[in-house]
């Protein structure tokens, strides 16, 4: 009866994800003599002709093979463009408490303008999530596929809005039962948790069929996280400890970058992360905002061009927060030993990936300060090539491994007959240059085309909005 009831919740999930935008996706796409990078690791196919019919891809062939209607709603010429998957972004905020008002016009335009046409939520306010879910299903608002977690579980104290405190493992039960009546997707791990509340709702969320993922909490190795099932590590969370003799010293506090860099052991590394591989434990690196938070106190983004997409207040109220308590009380170590931090991660990073740990792309936007809503994702990709993967791979990190890591590899995540027409045409090669996930010539969100015109439009609608009081 449990597996029953488990398949049924698996199914209502997917298909709240699968009908998004549904009512938009009616027309008929051709996109012609189009170079088609399909994300499954295979070269890229040139001079093919893709069908969007009904918001999923009917065709993919030569020209002359087609058979779709010479004539189409809508008729697109891809010479000399390139067509990869519809892109994820799997660490997002959307709407965490009052910190970033306005995001229902801000972020999803975003997300769409930038080519990222599924979210994975990791932490907000349920009952607005799930509205808008509606809302973009019924076609009424244009926005990316979501996978929502609703409220995070944190310590007796939170550290943030949208979580809810657990203090005893029954508090924890209980969130686990409450959060998958309530319709979430996942169960979402902040830092603060008990170690005995910890193990709790790993084990309610066994029991339920649930996925939990996030932060490993403060008291609890990577390797015990690992072990009672969680799906994801965020931020690295958990793999420096896991790497170090201090392990049981960094479990009572007492973290920095510094002490992570000095005792930092190969062996105990390479063993956790076999572990982790044997486990198939995902990693969501978020290595933009790794990057960003060290280092924020050397750059400027006073003249940064993508500030007129952002309102004041998340600029002046909630990042500036954000940067008062990482300057005081998280970057206590010098600049430069916060430089060599952030390689060392890379390193970490490229070491995980051989040997054999999966990798999920996201950013953390827009909690991650000056980390932008759509945006921020193609900087993600291009930093996980500065770890070692090539273009491809980083590409999926952001396409295929999603997809895999949602269980819908037979939906989304590549370019291929019969699956979800999430697509996004480019005006160049991104396996030539991952930066050039950025030169987007049109979106495909569910079937709906949006051409360069349509796209700028939104971003002028997000512009407009932020500016607005």
């Amino acid at each position: 009866m449990k597996r029953l009831i488990f398949w049924i919740f698996a199914f209502a999930s997917m298909a709240a994800i699968s009908c998004a935008q549904s009512a938009l996706s009616a027309a008929t796409v051709v996109i012609d003599d189009v170079t088609v990078i399909d994300a499954t690791g295979a070269p890229a196919l040139p001079h093919r002709t893709v069908v969007v019919r009904d918001g999923h891809i009917l065709e993919i062939t030569k020209p002359e093979d087609v058979h779709a209607p010479k004539i189409a709603a809508i008729h697109v010429d891809g010479r000399g463009k390139f067509l990869i998957p519809g892109l994820w972004d799997m660490h997002v905020h959307m709407i965490f408490g009052d910190w970033f008002p306005r995001g229902k016009k801000i972020a999803l335009s975003l997300f769409i303008a930038n080519g990222i046409t599924g979210v994975r939520d990791m932490g907000g306010e349920l009952d607005g999530l799930q509205e808008w879910r509606k809302e973009i299903a019924a076609g009424t608002l244009i926005g990316p596929r979501m996978w929502i977690s609703g409220p995070m579980l944190d310590g007796p104290k939170p550290r943030f809005p949208s979580s809810v405190a657990i203090t005893t493992p029954e508090d924890g039960r209980r969130a686990v039962d409450d959060l998958k009546q309530r319709g979430v997707d996942f169960i979402k791990l902040q830092s603060l948790i008990p170690r005995d509340a910890v193990f709790a709702i790993a084990d309610e969320a066994r029991k339920q069929n649930i996925t939990f993922v996030g932060h490993v909490p403060d008291a609890v190795r990577a390797s015990e996280a690992s072990n009672a099932g969680q799906k994801s590590f965020e931020h690295l969370i958990g793999i420096f400890e896991g790497s170090s003799p201090l392990e049981d010293e960094f479990l009572k506090g007492s973290k920095t970058e510094s002490k992570f860099l000095s005792t930092y052991d190969p062996a105990r590394a390479a063993a956790l992360f076999a572990l982790l591989a044997k486990n198939h434990t995902w990693q969501c690196p978020t290595l933009v905002w790794e990057r960003g938070g060290n280092l924020i106190d050397e750059t400027d983004f006073a003249h940064d061009g993508r500030a007129k997409y952002v309102p004041a207040y998340w600029k002046d109220v909630t990042w500036k927060r954000f940067t008062d308590q990482i300057i005081h009380e998280f970057n206590t170590d010098d600049l430069a030993t916060r430089k060599r931090f952030i390689e060392k991660e890379l390193e970490l990073v490229n070491a995980m990936h051989h040997a054999g740990i999966p990798f999920l792309a996201g950013t953390d936007t827009p909690p991650g300060v000056f980390v932008f809503p759509g945006f921020s994702l193609h900087e993600e990709l291009q930093r996980f090539v500065a770890a070692g993967f090539t273009p491809m791979e980083a590409l999926q990190t952001a396409t295929l491994n999603p997809a895999k890591f949602l269980g819908m590899e037979d939906r989304l995540g590549t370019i291929e007959q019969g699956k979800l027409a999430d697509l996004v045409l480019l005006d160049a090669n991104p396996l030539d240059d991952i930066r050039n996930t950025q030169k987007i010539a049109a979106v495909v969100v569910n079937g709906r085309y949006l051409s360069r015109t349509d796209l700028d439009k939104m971003l002028a609608g997000v512009e407009k909005a932020a500016r607005a009081h």
